[in-house]
């Protein structure tokens, strides 16, 4: 991700229900190389518009990672974008001797929660009321890296 991408990955997020809708300053911030813990940002580009068509942030304290966002753009679900952008994910990670990765997903998030199983991802427990309006229950996942 650059700070060209900046615009289109807000709009991206901001179309999407279910992903985190952060200020413009928490994808700069996750962009900066200089800030700790270490974050890593990437998009997968639509290639007919040379613009992102989805994104990934995750936060990096080794050996573990945590997958903060991944959204992508309506038109693009289910081409495979989303495996795309976690699997450049794992390659980065492990040359950075990370060797799992967690995250937290709404438990009615239905499509999420398939999509992160068929990726390989196990649930480990849950955090009762975590999330607000409306309030419901966090599923904890799982990746280990091999």
């Amino acid at each position: 991700m650059s700070p060209a991408d900046l615009d289109r990955v807000l709009e991206i997020a901001a179309s999407l229900r279910d992903a985190p809708h952060w200020q413009a300053s928490a994808y700069a911030a996750a962009m900066d190389q200089e800030n700790q813990p270490r974050r890593i940002a990437l998009v997968a580009m639509d290639e007919g518009s040379n613009s992102p068509a989805g994104f990934l942030v995750a936060g990096v304290l080794a050996p573990e990672a945590e997958l903060e966002s991944i959204a992508v753009a309506l038109p693009f679900q289910r081409l495979g974008l989303g495996g795309l952008l976690l699997r450049e994910l794992a390659e980065e990670l492990r040359k950075g001797q990370v060797r799992e990765v967690f995250l937290e997903v709404r438990a009615s998030n239905r499509m999420a929660l398939g999509f992160y199983r068929a990726q390989g991802f196990e649930e480990t427990g849950r955090r009762t009321g975590y999330y607000a309006d409306p309030g419901e229950d966090a599923v904890l996942m799982r990746l280990k890296l091999d």
